[in-house]
């Protein structure tokens, strides 16, 4: 690895290093997993974080919060508050209405409250690692929820183990509380700063003291999102605006990168802890992860969905009959396409919205079932047609293949894909589930090969340059995290860092 002179690190020259996307390639699949195995077919963000302040139904808040930022976590959620100046939660494992009903939230009663979806990366997916996670600590008590990942967990985690520390979980927001506790006694803005200050990677957490403030805070380079409402006079803390929308209150801003801002009695008082030369916001929230009717920058992500997909027109134009996507990844890119193009949009394959998050495992010589029962094609639609699919990533290829295949025997002539990002190369080390470069096809395959190896006549991958400039904005190359596609991480990680099942969310 060689350092750029932006100080993150980059990969050197190879025969994997990225390299300009080729036109006229058949394709590659995503892949499914069986048994307890989880399936790696589409990206996985950590959780989603909603926290509120002074508001008379704050549990119910957020509730319907965290019901609008499901899809940034479905293994288990959580929602605390104060109760007697004392935090007291909920946590369980499964869907916000599966862990909640009108009981839990009437025995939540509060003002202030703070509540988290999950998704683990590695390590545990078990209720002792359910968040917010709540530490009592000299007739105190706090609640911390964490979307991201600390690289360097597993280094604080041993420094506080032999200081005397015990540790309940193998989340990474225990490692945080631990460090907060032991700085409390500088006062505790301070302790919140000095504590900020030590760790490292991708973090934005809300937290809630017994004494009912809610306090967000965001790591130096911003990788992951935060932003900050107002609800008549209660304030609003959320991953996403589309959370902000749900309960009716008004998106005030996004925290900046290193900001830590403390809600009370007094209002909202926002403290600069660090930050770094540039940001570096995970790209693909915008082309994945957020739900299409959030905000980030100012922009609309369903807006900027679309703008991927004229630009992969202008990139990569084919002749075909329609433009499709596989439900729901690739819909926004494919109406961007087909509006530029002139080439008609259709739903070619309809999903099956009933289909829960896990079911009945098919016997192998039904192996490609688990890929049928979500999504089935309309054959009059397709057969004896050139199509265009859309697709927002290819992360194993596995289902891409499987798809292809079944279009191709159902009698569609010809099946392009066009992806909406660059070829996923290189893994996450800051809290996205592909943790190994061996589990990303790209990094394997030539574009040329993977086209074949997927049963596609052709494949073309969004450049990254063309990924920058439809966003619209000055300077966007120092505005976001590429890592995944280029190589380039702006925080240096232990390159043993996948063996440690603390550091990982």
């Amino acid at each position: 690895m060689k350092k750029n002179l932006t100080g993150t690190h980059c990969p050197d020259n190879g025969p994997y290093a990225p390299k300009p996307s080729t036109i006229s390639h058949p394709p590659v699949t995503p892949a499914t997993t069986s048994g307890a195995m989880r399936s790696i077919e589409r990206p996985r963000d950590a959780c989603g974080l909603f926290g509120i302040y002074g508001h008379p139904e704050a549990t119910r808040m957020t509730y319907f919060g965290l019901y609008a930022l499901q899809h940034r976590g479905q293994e288990s959620a959580g929602i605390a508050t104060i109760q007697n100046q004392q935090v007291v939660g909920h946590m369980g494992m499964g869907l916000v209405p599966d862990v909640f009903d009108d009981q839990h939230l009437n025995q939540l009663k509060g003002t202030s409250a703070v509540g988290h979806v999950r998704y683990s990366t590695t390590g545990s997916s078990i209720l002792v690692n359910a968040q917010p996670f709540v530490v009592h600590h000299r007739r105190r008590s706090y609640a911390v929820g964490h979307n991201g990942n600390l690289v360097n967990a597993h280094h604080l985690k041993k420094e506080l183990e032999e200081a005397g520390s015990i540790f309940q979980t193998t989340i990474d927001s225990e490692v945080f509380l631990h460090l907060f506790v032991k700085n409390i006694q500088l006062g505790f803005e301070q302790a919140l700063i000095e504590t900020v200050k030590r760790l490292e990677g991708a973090f934005s957490m809300v937290m809630m003291t017994s004494e009912g403030e809610i306090i967000g805070i965001k790591d130096p380079h911003g990788f992951r999102p935060l932003c900050l409402g107002k609800l008549n006079g209660s304030y609003v803390l959320a991953s996403e605006s589309c959370a902000l929308d749900l309960v009716e209150a008004e998106l005030i801003r996004e925290l900046d990168p290193g900001e830590i801002v403390i809600i009370g009695k007094d209002g909202v008082r926002s403290i600069q802890a660090q930050k770094s030369e540039n940001r570096s916001f995970c790209i693909f929230e915008f082309i994945y992860f957020a739900r299409p009717d959030s905000i980030f920058f100012g922009q609309n992500v369903y807006q900027l969905r679309k703008a991927h997909g004229r630009r992969l027109a202008e990139e990569a134009p084919v002749e075909a009959d329609l433009v499709m996507p596989f439900p729901d990844s690739g819909t926004y890119a494919a109406l961007g396409y087909a509006e530029a193009s002139g080439i008609p949009f259709e739903m070619g394959m309809i999903r099956n919205h009933y289909v829960g998050r896990t079911f009945i495992q098919p016997s192998q010589s039904m192996r490609d079932f688990g890929v049928r029962i979500k999504l089935n094609p309309v054959i009059s639609l397709l057969k004896g047609k050139d199509i265009i699919i859309i697709e927002d990533s290819i992360i194993r290829g596995t289902t891409v293949k499987t798809r292809v295949k079944a279009l191709k025997e159902l009698g569609v002539n010809k099946v392009h894909m066009r992806v909406s990002g660059p070829p996923h190369r290189f893994p996450c080390h800051y809290g996205i589930d592909f943790s190994t470069r061996g589990e990303l096809i790209a990094s394997k395959m030539r574009v040329d090969k993977l086209a074949d190896h997927l049963g596609l006549d052709s494949l073309y991958y969004l450049s990254l340059d063309g990924l920058l400039k439809s966003t619209g904005m000055e300077n966007p190359e120092n505005k976001f995290c590429k890592a995944c596609f280029d190589g380039c991480y702006p925080v240096d990680f232990d390159k043993n860092l996948s063996k440690y099942c603390m550091g990982r969310r």
